[in-house]
């Protein structure tokens, strides 16, 4: 079994922090703070619980106003990397948010080390004024920082608070992602494209025009638009087919679309059978199958998921199998009953086979 998340923040890293702590400030109590981290509590406490705790243990073991307290802080986070030095933006997303332009100082240096990407979302929620600083650390020369200008702001980030403001218009966002469009850290594009496709899912044609204008400015740029409006290709979105090469599908004949087994076991998989002919001329094709998965109010959630995409010529055809795992998974669990899957080709249900899970 895997070690659980939470135990990233075990005793040994509540020692190292608390030796780190001491350097920064002589009069910091060691023992007194590793027995309030690991209290009576300790064990019960997640992932999440846990760096909120260490974080609240911080400030009440730092007997300082809080401009003191960040600057004790700031030579001990470096000593710290990854998810749990993300104690330190958690700290000042709990006791900063009436000293802005201190805590907008530290979750920018934070971020190096770990990310303030949670932490700055409620600054911008009291303060949407703050996506000028956004737009500022886009041009940054630290790509962690820049990073941070993109993922902080997106509308929908996992796991975080939801921008209500950038949901409704995402329109201040804009030009921070115009900038960053074309970063040459991955890291920092990846994020670019992430936050468009957030936006997406509530301004379409915005996103739309955008990927349409930006794609063919660079090998960087198509990927962005891509990955961008992944949601909309998965949907089906014509205009994004048509973006990237998918047109017609009037040529393409379906041979084979078949599922080894009607009924299947929970837990087992089955095989998909897949086979097409253009009788057009050369084209490109998006390829994908739905599984339409019954759900336990009796109705089906269909989940896209991608085959191939091909260029095939005329008179060419193209065959080929898919595995299809029925296993239930932490984001997903199967029921009993009818389910289906669909074949669809550059967005368009072509055609659909039943089944049964028992």
């Amino acid at each position: 079994m895997a070690e659980p998340l939470k135990n990233m923040y075990n005793k040994a890293f509540v020692e190292n922090l608390a030796k780190a702590l001491n350097a920064s400030d002589k009069k910091f109590n060691q023992p007194q703070f590793i027995k309030a981290v690991l209290n009576s509590n300790w064990d019960g406490l997640e992932l999440k619980a846990r760096t909120i705790h260490i974080s609240e243990q911080m400030h009440a073991s730092l007997p300082y106003g809080y401009k003191a307290q960040i600057e004790i802080l700031m030579p001990v986070a470096p000593n710290f990397n990854g998810f749990t030095a993300t104690i330190f933006p958690t700290f000042v997303e709990l006791f900063g948010l009436d000293e802005v332009e201190i805590s907008l100082t530290a979750l920018q240096e934070f971020t190096q080390y770990s990310t303030s990407e949670f932490a700055i979302r409620p600054f911008l929620a009291a303060n949407p004024e703050l996506i000028k600083v956004m737009y500022e650390w886009s041009k940054s020369d630290n790509h962690h920082v820049r990073r941070l200008a993109s993922e902080g702001c997106r509308p929908l980030l996992p796991w975080a608070m939801k921008l209500h403001n950038y949901v409704a218009d995402p329109s201040p966002i804009i030009p921070i992602l115009d900038t960053l469009k074309n970063d040459q850290e991955d890291y920092v594009y990846r994020s670019v494209a992430n936050n468009l496709n957030d936006i997406s899912k509530h301004h379409p044609e915005l996103v739309l025009e955008l990927c349409g204008k930006w794609m063919n400015e660079s090998k960087t740029t198509h990927w962005v638009a891509k990955h961008a409006l992944r949601t909309l290709l998965k949907k089906g979105n014509q205009t994004a087919m048509q973006l990237f090469g998918f047109g017609s599908i009037a040529s393409i004949k379906t041979n084979q679309f078949s599922l080894l087994n009607p009924k299947i076991a929970i837990g087992n998989s089955s095989t998909l059978e897949i086979g097409i002919t253009n009788k057009g001329k050369t084209a490109k094709f998006r390829l994908e199958y739905a599984v339409g998965y019954l759900k336990k109010n009796g109705s089906h959630n269909e989940k896209v998921f991608q085959l191939r995409e091909s260029e095939v010529k005329k008179g060419e055809s193209l065959s080929f199998s898919k595995k299809v795992d029925f296993k239930d998974l932490s984001t997903r669990k199967h029921y009993v009953g009818a389910h289906y899957i669909a074949l669809k080709i550059n967005g368009i249900p072509v055609e659909r086979v039943a089944f049964e899970l028992t």
